[in-house]
C-alpha cells in the first residue's frame, strides 16, 4: 500500500482528502503543522507528499525546500488556494513536482497522485549502467546522471527546467505547444489560463544563453516552441 504524507491545517479538506485516498487504497498520515510535517517527512518513508503552503510554524514553501535537502526523488504536490502564475512558479521552484489550486476536484487529485508515483517509479529504474545522453548544437544532456552541459560548462537547472529541456532534446527540430509541453512536462493539463509554461521557458532560455551565443530555443509564434539552431 503506498503511503503519502498530507501537511493540511484545515480539518475539513484533511477529512475529505484522507476518506478518498484511504477508499482508494492508499495510507494517509496527516500533519496540521509544517514543522511536525517535516519531521515526518525526513523520518519516515512516504510515496508521495501533499502540502498545502500556508501552514504554521513552517509555511509549505520552506518544508518543500528543506525536503528536497535530503530527498530529491520524492514526488511533492503543491494543494494551495494560493493559484496565481507567480504562486506556482515559486512552488515549482521550491522544489515540487506538480500544483494543483483549492478548489478542487478528488478526481484530479488522484489523477495528479497517480502520475506523480508513475513518473517517481521510473526515476527508480535508472540504475542501469549505460547513460542516456542527448546531444544538440554544443548542449549536452545526460538523463541518468542528470546533468547539462553547454560548451563544457555545467548548467545548474531546476527540476522542473531539466524535465523541460529533456522534452526539447527528445525532439529536436519539433516545434512543441504549449499544451504538449503541459501535458509532457507537468503530467496533466493546467488552467490554460496560465502562463507558466512562456515563464519556465524563459528561465531555461537565460541558463542556456549564458554560456552559448546562439539562440537554440525559439518561438513559433502562434504555435509553440522549437529546440532549433539559427
Amino acid at each position: 500500500m503506498k503511503k503519502i504524507l498530507l501537511v493540511e491545517d484545515d480539518t475539513r479538506v484533511c477529512s475529505f482528502i484522507n476518506k478518498g485516498l484511504s477508499e482508494n487504497n492508499f495510507e494517509v498520515t496527516l500533519a496540521m503543522d509544517g514543522g511536525i510535517g517535516l519531521q515526518l517527512a525526513l523520518n519516515s518513508q512516504f510515496d508521495l507528499l501533499i502540502l498545502d503552503i500556508m501552514l504554521p510554524t513552517i509555511n509549505g514553501l520552506e518544508l518543500c525546500r528543506q525536503v528536497r535537502l535530503h530527498n530529491t526523488e520524492i514526488p511533492i504536490l503543491f494543494l494551495t488556494a494560493m493559484g496565481s502564475t507567480e504562486n506556482v512558479v515559486i512552488g515549482l521552484d521550491s522544489g515540487a513536482d506538480d500544483y494543483l489550486v483549492k478548489p478542487f476536484k478528488f478526481i484530479e487529485l488522484l489523477a495528479r497522485i497517480k502520475t506523480l508515483m508513475r513518473r517517481g517509479g521510473k526515476i527508480g529504474e535508472t540504475s542501469r549502467s549505460d547513460h542516456d545522453i542527448y546531444q544538440f548544437a554544443d548542449l549536452v544532456l545526460d538523463d541518468t546522471e542528470k546533468s547539462v552541459f553547454r560548451n563544457e560548462n555545467e548548467l545548474s537547472l531546476t527540476s522542473t527546467e531539466f524535465r523541460l529541456l529533456l522534452m526539447f532534446m527528445k525532439n529536436p527540430r519539433k516545434v512543441l505547444t504549449r499544451v504538449d509541453i503541459l501535458h509532457e512536462v507537468w503530467g496533466v493539463n493546467f488552467d490554460m489560463g496560465t502562463n507558466v509554461v512562456d515563464v519556465y521557458v524563459n528561465y531555461l532560455r537565460k541558463k542556456l544563453d549564458k554560456y552559448g551565443d546562439q539562440k537554440l530555443i525559439q518561438t513559433v509564434i502562434g504555435m509553440g516552441y522549437v529546440l532549433k539552431e539559427n
